[in-house]
């Protein structure tokens, strides 16, 4: 039995695949991970985006890692795509590399300095969130009471709409993620939220904010984490079933994959026992999270076309949509 690029070839032919989140060590002299960017490729992903960091993390942080990630993939020029447009995409599946481009996670990243926005923007940042779990200057968490977007939460998301930056929810407290689609003249992603029908969960989202975004043009990227999925179920049918949901209640023209893969699972399990309030562990944070890869990518195609999902469905949930935003948004 064919796995891997080879088994979802046969089942989606020529589609993008696009997993939107996925998290390296946020080291910025460890590049130890980074060489597992060929496995992703293998298994069949052409494009990717990697987080260079979230909550509390401030500009130094993220500079630096930016730093780090991209020259790594310059001296890797031949295997890899630092991708600035939309068409980039396309031109690095057609060379049979694998494309990236990168997210944060939080406006602390700013530094209350709204022209950080288009720095970021032009050394690859593609999308930003309000607030990692814990309010901060631009807006509410999602693990605390939401007191809104804040002016200069609103100033920031001004600023992405013309630089080019995809405004994301995901993380972000209800009341600021709703004022947030209201604010934003481009559409909105929840970049890797689940459905809180499916499993209540604080950071999964309720049917009127998947709703919300879908009304404006935006897309929910469906995660691999377990905690979100269930009872730290981890499942490629569980995740199927979130997958489901979302399509019947918004249209599978706003459905996404952004599987949230923590590749140094040690990491994440020590800013968890050292972070109590932004991972709390009654939320089942901590070590042990179960996780899906992105080189499962051919499991979740196959459980998919199990339950009937079609090559039209597919070409849009496994990167069309994410594709769509970039050609819409991305200047």
């Amino acid at each position: 039995m064919r796995t891997g690029r080879d088994a979802i070839r046969e089942r989606v032919g020529d589609a993008v695949i696009w997993d939107n989140h996925a998290c390296m060590p946020l080291r910025p002299d460890d590049n130890s991970f980074l060489p597992q960017l060929e496995r992703v490729h293998d298994a069949g992903v052409d494009t990717i985006t990697l987080n260079v960091g979230f909550g509390d993390q401030g500009v130094e942080e993220h500079v630096r890692m930016l730093g780090a990630i991209r020259t790594w993939l310059g001296e890797r020029a031949g295997r890899y795509l630092l991708a600035s447009a939309a068409r980039d995409i396309t031109a690095a599946k057609a060379a049979g590399k694998l494309a990236v481009c990168f997210d944060i996670e939080g406006m602390n990243a700013l530094g209350g300095q709204l022209s950080m926005i288009e720095l970021y923007y032009d050394l690859g940042v593609r999308w930003m969130l309000v607030a990692y779990n814990l309010a901060n200057i631009a807006g509410g968490g999602c693990m605390e009471e939401d007191g809104g977007l804040t002016r200069f939460g609103r100033d920031a998301v001004a600023v992405m709409n013309r630089v080019g930056m995809v405004p994301c929810g995901t993380h972000t407290g209800y009341r600021t993620a709703r004022e947030l689609i209201d604010a934003s003249s481009t559409p909105v992603i929840f970049s890797h939220s689940n459905p809180r029908a499916m499993w209540d969960h604080p950071r999964n989202i309720p049917d009127t904010l998947m709703t919300a975004c879908a009304e404006r043009g935006g897309v929910i990227g469906i995660n691999g984490i377990g905690i979100f999925l269930g009872r730290n179920d981890a499942r490629i049918t569980t995740f199927a079933d979130h997958v489901e949901y979302a399509l019947a209640l918004v249209g599978e023209d706003h459905v996404g994959i952004a599987l949230d893969y923590v590749f140094d699972d040690q990491e994440v399990a020590a800013f968890a026992a050292a972070n109590p309030a932004m991972f709390p562990s009654e939320a089942g944070y901590g070590a042990g999270m179960a996780m899906i890869a992105p080189w499962q990518m051919d499991e979740i195609v196959e459980e998919l076309a199990k339950r009937g999902i079609g090559s039209a469905t597919f070409a849009k949930l496994l990167g069309g949509n994410h594709l769509r935003i970039a050609g819409e948004i991305w200047r």
